[in-house]
Parts: C-alpha cells; sequence; structure tokens
C-alpha cells in the first residue's frame, strides 16, 4: 500500500483541476478623494491583477486602469508561464508610457502592478513596485513579493529596521514603476499550488496601515467567505487611519 503525506495528497488534488474562488475590494480609504488603485479579476482565466497608480490630476487613475487592463487581456490570451508574465509586464509599460507620450497632462505618470497567472498546480507572480502578494497556508502568512521601494533598499542593506521604514516619510518613494520609462523589468516566480491556498494581492494602502501580523490576524478570524474577508481587511486598515486607496483580492485554490 502506497501512503502519501498530506502535502502530497493536496497536490495531486490540485492537480487534477482546482477550483478557484476569489474576491476583491477597492476603497478610496479615509483621506483621498480619489482612487488611483484599480484591479481585474477573470477567473476563468485564473488572471489576478492589482495597480496602483500614481500621478497628477487623473493621471493615477488613468495609469493604473491601462496597465490592469492591458496586462490582464494579455493574460488571459497567453499560453501560461514566466513568459507570458514578462509579456504582460511589457505591454502594460509600453501602453502607460505611450499614452503619457501623446498626452503631456498625463506625463510622468505611473502604477505598480501585481499579476497573478493560474493553471492547473501552478501559478505565475510577477510584480513591479510595492504592492504585494500574500500565500496564506495552514494559518501561516507568507510575503511572496519584495517591494521595490527606498525603504526596502535601506532594510535589505541593513541600514533600517522594518519598524523605522514603517516610520518613514520616504515610505511612499517606489524605486521602480510600470510606465515611467520605456522599459521596466518585472520580478516573476513560479509557485506551487496547494489545495486550501490563498492568496493576497494587495496595495499599500492595506500593507501600510496594517503589519503582515495584523493582516495575519484578520484572516484567521474571518470566515470562508472571501468576500467577507476582503470587507473586514478594508475595515480594519480605514480604522487604523485609511490614509491611502486600499485594494483587496483574494484568490483560494479548492479541490
Amino acid at each position: 500500500m502506497q501512503i502519501r503525506t498530506e502535502e502530497q495528497q493536496a497536490a495531486i488534488m490540485v492537480n487534477k483541476g482546482a477550483a478557484l474562488s476569489s474576491a476583491g475590494i477597492t476603497d478610496r480609504g479615509r483621506c483621498r478623494r480619489a482612487n488611483e488603485d484599480f484591479f481585474v479579476m477573470l477567473p476563468e482565466a485564473g488572471v489576478f491583477v492589482v495597480c496602483d497608480g500614481m500621478g497628477g490630476a487623473a493621471a493615477g487613475e488613468t495609469a493604473s486602469n491601462l496597465a490592469a487592463e492591458t496586462a490582464a487581456a494579455a493574460l488571459a490570451k497567453a499560453k501560461k508561464g514566466v513568459g507570458a508574465i514578462r509579456e504582460a509586464v511589457r505591454l502594460a509599460n509600453r501602453a502607460v508610457y505611450e499614452r503619457a507620450r501623446r498626452d503631456r497632462r498625463l506625463e510622468g505618470m505611473g502604477t505598480t502592478l501585481v499579476a497573478l497567472s493560474v493553471s492547473g498546480s501552478t501559478a505565475w507572480l510577477g510584480h513591479v513596485g510595492d504592492s504585494r502578494c500574500y500565500r496564506w497556508r495552514r494559518g501561516t502568512l507568507e510575503r511572496l513579493t519584495q517591494d521595490h521601494s527606498l525603504v526596502e533598499e535601506q532594510i535589505r542593506i541593513g541600514r533600517m529596521t522594518r519598524e523605522q521604514a514603517r516610520r518613514s516619510p520616504m515610505q511612499n518613494v517606489i524605486t521602480r514603476a510600470v510606465g515611467t520609462r520605456a522599459e521596466v523589468i518585472a520580478d516573476v516566480q513560479e509557485i506551487e499550488l496547494r489545495r486550501d491556498d490563498m492568496y493576497l494581492i494587495a496595495s499599500d494602502g492595506l500593507t501600510r496601515e496594517l503589519t503582515d501580523t495584523a493582516i495575519a490576524g484578520v484572516l484567521l478570524a474571518s470566515n470562508s467567505d472571501l468576500d467577507a474577508t476582503c470587507a473586514n481587511l478594508i475595515a480594519a486598515a480605514n480604522a487604523a487611519g485609511g490614509r491611502d486607496n486600499i485594494t483587496c483580492v483574494l484568490v483560494r485554490v479548492g479541490s
């Protein structure tokens, strides 16, 4: 008799064709007049994208909308893989960059981008900027992305602690963005899925207000309703200050 571990059994269930459930909410927050965050969910294609725009007037909204829709459309049509993520980010970057060149009112606009593309037992994750993706597995929260930000670089070289970074006035300075230059490089990784994994994609309006420990606490206390869990995360971020737009997308792997 062959005895499989729980992890092996979970992988087998995913390989047989995992069902995905998902939910997403974006909120203006308590201090901003407009919402420059934007997300796209195409669960039938296994595609989920979150963007957080920046720029004067309506430029941030334009950048995030254009980047998210361009990347999601490209991923929905392409074969899955690392190359597909890179190409989707390239297309999104070109769309935002060229739009800004055609309209001086949009000059300098840009956006963060996180894209999750799922097929069978594998997902591909790409990101640019400081929006994040986390994995919630067996009651443990793990951050899968590393911020492209000035304070994150200071943390990596040992010049700043994470607590100092949370209080730094430079925490909103990102070192990489979609659309601000003719080319951009995304960090891309391949992820093995397991049954009951949950992936959280969020803009920094959530992660600046809530520590990873606080996010984990909300997830632990929430029920299986993903819409309610998203709402709980948004409410917690607003209760902590709500100083920026807040976006949460949750993707859960079923069996």
